[in-house]
Protein backbone atom coordinates (compact mmCIF):
# COMPACT_ATOMS: atom_id res chain seq x y z
CA UNK A 1 0.00 0.00 0.00
CA UNK A 2 0.88 3.70 0.22
CA UNK A 3 -0.41 5.55 3.14
CA UNK A 4 2.39 8.11 3.64
CA UNK A 5 4.71 10.00 0.85
CA UNK A 6 6.99 12.99 0.32
CA UNK A 7 6.43 15.79 -2.15
CA UNK A 8 9.12 18.43 -1.74
CA UNK A 9 10.03 20.15 -4.91
CA UNK A 10 8.71 23.38 -6.28
CA UNK A 11 5.51 24.03 -8.23
CA UNK A 12 7.55 25.72 -10.86
CA UNK A 13 10.45 22.90 -11.22
CA UNK A 14 6.97 19.82 -11.41
CA UNK A 15 5.38 22.00 -13.97
CA UNK A 16 7.99 22.04 -16.23
CA UNK A 17 8.99 18.99 -15.65
CA UNK A 18 6.05 17.37 -16.44
CA UNK A 19 5.36 20.39 -19.76
CA UNK A 20 2.16 21.34 -17.75
CA UNK A 21 0.70 24.26 -17.25
CA UNK A 22 0.68 25.23 -13.38
CA UNK A 23 -2.65 26.47 -12.36
CA UNK A 24 -2.35 30.14 -10.73
CA UNK A 25 -4.47 29.89 -8.15
CA UNK A 26 -2.99 26.97 -6.75
CA UNK A 27 -0.58 26.73 -3.73
CA UNK A 28 0.69 24.06 -1.85
CA UNK A 29 3.91 23.95 0.78
CA UNK A 30 6.29 21.31 0.26
CA UNK A 31 5.73 18.46 2.80
CA UNK A 32 7.71 15.56 3.71
CA UNK A 33 4.83 13.53 5.51
CA UNK A 34 2.31 14.12 2.94
CA UNK A 35 -0.90 11.64 4.87
CA UNK A 36 -4.48 10.58 3.28
CA UNK A 37 -7.13 13.43 2.76
CA UNK A 38 -4.21 16.04 2.26
CA UNK A 39 -4.06 18.25 -0.71
CA UNK A 40 -1.26 16.61 -3.49
CA UNK A 41 -0.09 18.06 -6.32
CA UNK A 42 -1.02 15.91 -9.34
CA UNK A 43 -0.71 16.34 -13.06
CA UNK A 44 -3.57 15.78 -15.69
CA UNK A 45 -5.39 16.49 -18.74
CA UNK A 46 -8.60 18.19 -19.33
CA UNK A 47 -10.00 20.24 -21.99
CA UNK A 48 -9.73 23.85 -22.09
CA UNK A 49 -12.55 25.79 -21.50
CA UNK A 50 -11.55 28.37 -24.66
CA UNK A 51 -10.07 25.61 -27.25
CA UNK A 52 -11.79 22.48 -26.06
CA UNK A 53 -8.43 20.61 -26.93
CA UNK A 54 -6.67 18.87 -23.82
CA UNK A 55 -4.45 20.47 -22.10
CA UNK A 56 -2.18 19.50 -19.42
CA UNK A 57 -2.01 21.01 -16.23
CA UNK A 58 -0.24 21.15 -12.21
CA UNK A 59 -3.12 21.07 -9.82
CA UNK A 60 -4.16 20.25 -6.40
CA UNK A 61 -6.51 17.25 -5.66
CA UNK A 62 -7.92 15.64 -2.29
CA UNK A 63 -6.21 12.00 -1.64
CA UNK A 64 -8.63 9.73 -0.75
CA UNK A 65 -10.83 9.21 -3.98
CA UNK A 66 -14.47 10.20 -3.50
CA UNK A 67 -16.48 8.21 -6.26
CA UNK A 68 -19.20 10.57 -8.53
CA UNK A 69 -21.77 8.79 -6.75
CA UNK A 70 -20.83 8.72 -3.60
CA UNK A 71 -23.49 9.94 -1.03
CA UNK A 72 -21.17 12.08 1.05
CA UNK A 73 -17.29 12.25 0.92
CA UNK A 74 -16.48 10.13 3.86
CA UNK A 75 -15.33 7.09 1.85
CA UNK A 76 -11.91 9.49 0.89
CA UNK A 77 -10.11 7.87 3.87
CA UNK A 78 -10.73 4.54 2.44
CA UNK A 79 -9.78 4.39 -0.69
CA UNK A 80 -6.11 6.09 -0.83
CA UNK A 81 -4.94 3.52 -2.78
CA UNK A 82 -6.81 0.94 -5.90
CA UNK A 83 -4.68 -2.10 -6.65
CA UNK A 84 -3.22 -2.57 -10.25
CA UNK A 85 -4.61 -5.91 -10.68
CA UNK A 86 -8.17 -5.19 -10.06
CA UNK A 87 -8.43 -1.08 -10.52
CA UNK A 88 -9.99 -1.79 -13.77
CA UNK A 89 -12.79 -3.50 -12.67
CA UNK A 90 -14.13 -1.92 -9.27
CA UNK A 91 -16.92 -0.04 -9.19
CA UNK A 92 -15.38 2.80 -7.43
CA UNK A 93 -12.64 2.81 -9.96
CA UNK A 94 -13.45 1.90 -13.36
CA UNK A 95 -14.94 4.61 -14.93
CA UNK A 96 -11.48 7.08 -13.74
CA UNK A 97 -9.55 4.38 -14.77
CA UNK A 98 -10.81 5.07 -18.67
CA UNK A 99 -11.43 8.43 -18.08
CA UNK A 100 -9.42 10.28 -15.72
CA UNK A 101 -5.97 9.50 -14.68
CA UNK A 102 -3.52 11.48 -13.24
CA UNK A 103 0.40 11.25 -11.88
CA UNK A 104 0.84 11.80 -8.29
CA UNK A 105 4.93 13.09 -8.57
CA UNK A 106 6.78 11.86 -4.93
CA UNK A 107 10.12 11.82 -4.07
CA UNK A 108 9.70 8.53 -2.49
CA UNK A 109 7.10 6.86 0.35
CA UNK A 110 7.37 5.68 3.51
CA UNK A 111 6.41 2.44 4.54
CA UNK A 112 6.76 0.23 8.41
CA UNK A 113 8.01 -3.20 9.77
CA UNK A 114 6.86 -3.75 13.17
CA UNK A 115 9.96 -4.10 15.47
CA UNK A 116 8.41 -6.82 18.53
CA UNK A 117 9.15 -5.66 22.51
CA UNK A 118 12.17 -6.43 23.96
CA UNK A 119 13.26 -6.62 27.61
CA UNK A 120 14.31 -2.81 27.67
CA UNK A 121 12.28 -1.35 24.88
CA UNK A 122 8.64 -1.28 23.81
CA UNK A 123 7.16 -2.53 20.54
CA UNK A 124 7.08 0.43 17.81
CA UNK A 125 6.94 0.23 13.88
CA UNK A 126 10.30 1.57 12.05
CA UNK A 127 9.39 3.29 9.11
CA UNK A 128 11.50 3.38 6.00
CA UNK A 129 11.85 5.80 3.04
CA UNK A 130 11.86 4.22 -0.04
CA UNK A 131 12.94 6.42 -3.13
CA UNK A 132 14.34 6.20 -6.79
CA UNK A 133 18.25 5.69 -6.29
CA UNK A 134 18.73 8.54 -8.80
CA UNK A 135 16.78 10.77 -6.89
CA UNK A 136 14.33 11.23 -9.84
CA UNK A 137 10.94 12.03 -9.19
CA UNK A 138 8.48 9.10 -8.72
CA UNK A 139 5.51 9.91 -11.01
CA UNK A 140 2.79 7.63 -9.05
CA UNK A 141 0.26 6.21 -11.53
CA UNK A 142 -3.08 7.96 -9.96
CA UNK A 143 -7.09 8.43 -10.57
CA UNK A 144 -9.06 11.36 -9.73
CA UNK A 145 -12.52 12.04 -9.74
CA UNK A 146 -15.33 15.14 -8.80
CA UNK A 147 -17.95 14.86 -6.39
CA UNK A 148 -20.69 17.54 -6.39
CA UNK A 149 -21.75 18.25 -3.05
CA UNK A 150 -25.61 18.75 -2.84
CA UNK A 151 -25.53 21.28 -0.09
CA UNK A 152 -24.03 24.08 -2.52
CA UNK A 153 -26.84 25.02 -4.76
CA UNK A 154 -24.66 27.23 -7.20
CA UNK A 155 -22.43 24.34 -9.32
CA UNK A 156 -20.49 27.79 -10.91
CA UNK A 157 -19.16 27.75 -6.83
CA UNK A 158 -15.91 26.11 -6.39
CA UNK A 159 -17.30 24.67 -3.20
CA UNK A 160 -19.89 22.82 -5.29
CA UNK A 161 -17.58 20.37 -6.17
CA UNK A 162 -14.48 17.91 -4.37
CA UNK A 163 -11.28 17.17 -6.84
CA UNK A 164 -10.06 13.38 -5.33
CA UNK A 165 -7.42 11.30 -6.28
CA UNK A 166 -5.88 7.61 -5.28
CA UNK A 167 -2.64 6.13 -5.66
CA UNK A 168 -2.29 2.61 -7.86
CA UNK A 169 -0.54 0.19 -5.96
CA UNK A 170 1.27 -3.11 -7.38
CA UNK A 171 3.47 -5.86 -5.63
CA UNK A 172 6.60 -4.64 -4.01
CA UNK A 173 9.83 -4.55 -6.22
CA UNK A 174 12.90 -6.92 -4.62
CA UNK A 175 14.12 -3.54 -2.46
CA UNK A 176 10.86 -2.37 -1.41
CA UNK A 177 9.26 -6.10 -1.19
CA UNK A 178 11.82 -6.79 1.79
CA UNK A 179 9.79 -3.75 3.72
CA UNK A 180 5.87 -4.37 2.58
CA UNK A 181 4.53 -6.53 0.00
CA UNK A 182 2.65 -3.37 -1.73
CA UNK A 183 3.88 -0.36 -2.99
CA UNK A 184 3.03 2.75 -5.50
CA UNK A 185 3.03 2.28 -8.99
CA UNK A 186 5.86 4.52 -10.72
CA UNK A 187 5.28 5.12 -14.59
CA UNK A 188 8.10 5.36 -17.33
CA UNK A 189 8.64 8.66 -18.54
CA UNK A 190 7.91 7.30 -22.22
CA UNK A 191 4.46 6.30 -20.78
CA UNK A 192 3.35 10.02 -19.32
CA UNK A 193 1.34 10.82 -22.49
CA UNK A 194 -0.49 7.61 -22.99
CA UNK A 195 -1.30 7.01 -19.10
CA UNK A 196 -2.50 10.74 -19.68
CA UNK A 197 -4.75 11.09 -22.79
CA UNK A 198 -7.91 11.18 -21.87
CA UNK A 199 -9.21 9.91 -24.97
CA UNK A 200 -7.25 6.56 -25.13
CA UNK A 201 -9.21 4.39 -23.25
CA UNK A 202 -8.53 1.08 -24.31
CA UNK A 203 -8.11 -0.84 -20.93
CA UNK A 204 -5.90 -3.55 -21.85
CA UNK A 205 -3.31 -0.58 -23.42
CA UNK A 206 -3.68 1.08 -20.25
CA UNK A 207 -2.85 -1.93 -18.06
CA UNK A 208 0.34 -3.05 -20.27
CA UNK A 209 1.42 0.70 -19.06
CA UNK A 210 1.68 -0.44 -15.29
CA UNK A 211 4.67 -2.31 -14.66
CA UNK A 212 7.59 -2.33 -12.36
CA UNK A 213 8.17 0.69 -10.73
CA UNK A 214 11.28 2.51 -11.56
CA UNK A 215 12.80 -0.52 -13.16
CA UNK A 216 13.43 -2.05 -9.15
CA UNK A 217 16.23 0.19 -8.84
CA UNK A 218 15.20 1.72 -5.84
CA UNK A 219 17.13 2.75 -2.41
CA UNK A 220 15.36 1.72 0.88
CA UNK A 221 16.52 3.52 4.32
CA UNK A 222 15.22 3.55 8.20
CA UNK A 223 14.41 7.18 9.24
CA UNK A 224 13.31 8.42 12.38
CA UNK A 225 10.47 7.17 13.67
CA UNK A 226 9.59 10.80 14.28
CA UNK A 227 7.35 10.54 10.61
CA UNK A 228 5.11 7.74 11.97
CA UNK A 229 3.30 11.35 13.82
CA UNK A 230 1.21 13.24 10.98
CA UNK A 231 1.79 16.68 12.98
CA UNK A 232 5.75 16.30 12.44
CA UNK A 233 6.95 17.70 8.99
CA UNK A 234 10.06 18.69 7.51
CA UNK A 235 13.52 17.85 5.52
CA UNK A 236 14.86 15.85 8.37
CA UNK A 237 12.49 13.26 8.32
CA UNK A 238 14.36 11.45 5.66
CA UNK A 239 17.35 11.57 7.96
CA UNK A 240 18.58 7.77 8.20
CA UNK A 241 17.82 6.55 11.79
CA UNK A 242 20.15 6.62 14.35
CA UNK A 243 22.22 3.32 14.19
Amino acid sequence: MCGRYASSRAPEDLAGLFQARLEPREELAPSWNVAPTDPVWAVLERPDRDTGEPARRLRTLRWGLVPSWSKDPGAAARMINARMETVHEKPAFRRAFTRRRCLLPADGFYEWQAVPATATAKAYKQPYFIAPEDSSVMAMAGLYEFWRDPSVTDEDDPAAWLATATVITTEAADAAGRIHPRMPLALDPDDYDAWLDPAHQDVDALRALLHTPAGGRLEVRAVSTAVNSVRNNGPHLLDPAPA
